[in-house]
């Protein structure tokens, strides 16, 4: 089991007191599974410090205005997928039929495919093949990292770490010196990229009946268009 992905689940989510008490476990746990590589752990350890020493409410109202108000920076990964498209749905059923055979059970309020949850999800199996499942889904976690990294480089430096801890050698330490500014060049630049990437989740393996292959979703540059449009 990769505790890693437990810990960076609760720098993603919304800050209580909880997680300011727990900064010294999160950043023991980071340093005993050595799956963050060396310059990023540095960082994301700065970044724990900040959390545990930052006034609460202030860190409630960044979080909020980051996550919560733009499309483009949700952590929701199928919002990067099918936007409000009818095949969310189905997603949705089949990633929790997946967490469901795990052993993860969902509360009532919560949404399969939020990013936290989904790593709590890839923290109780076994390391191979929690990196086999999130593989599908790192071009999402760096997407999303490049998109924080000029508002905020402390959490793009947990979306980084995710792709370290799941074996991505790409990921490199965000640039914290005076990012440029994203401009519409950028983002249809970004959209392009995206049109023909399919995204999935699973190996593909049958169960009850349901496909995680059916998770297989194609990219359409319209309906990011769409998207970008109302954030």
């Amino acid at each position: 089991m990769a505790t890693t992905f437990k810990a960076l689940s609760a720098l993603l989510s919304y800050p209580d007191g909880t997680l300011q008490d727990a900064a010294d476990e999160i950043i023991a746990v980071i340093r005993a599974d050595g799956l963050v590589a060396a310059p990023l752990r540095a960082d994301l350890e700065a970044f724990v410090g900040e959390l545990a020493a930052a006034d609460l409410i202030d860190l409630q109202e960044r979080y909020v205005e980051l996550f919560d108000k733009s499309r483009r920076l949700s952590l929701h990964l199928f919002e990067h997928v099918h936007g409000e498209s009818r095949d969310r749905g189905q997603a949705m059923v089949d990633l929790a039929a997946l967490y469901e055979k795990g052993g993860l059970a969902l509360a009532g309020s919560e949404l399969p495919d939020y990013l936290p949850l989904f790593l709590e999800y890839l923290s109780t199996r076994p390391l191979d093949e929690a990196r086999a499942v999130l593989a599908d889904a790192l071009h999402i976690v760096a997407a999303l990292e490049e998109r924080l990294t000029p508002r905020h480089a402390g959490y793009a430096t947990v979306l980084a770490a995710i792709r370290s801890a799941a074996g991505d050698h790409a990921a490199v330490q965000p640039d914290r010196s005076d990012p440029p500014a994203e401009t519409e060049g950028d983002l249809a630049a970004l959209d392009a990229a995206w049109e023909e990437t399919a995204v999935t989740f699973g190996p593909g393996d049958q169960f009850d009946g349901c496909s995680v292959d059916r998770l297989k979703i194609q990219m359409r540059a319209g309906s990011r268009d769409a998207r970008r449009a109302r954030a």
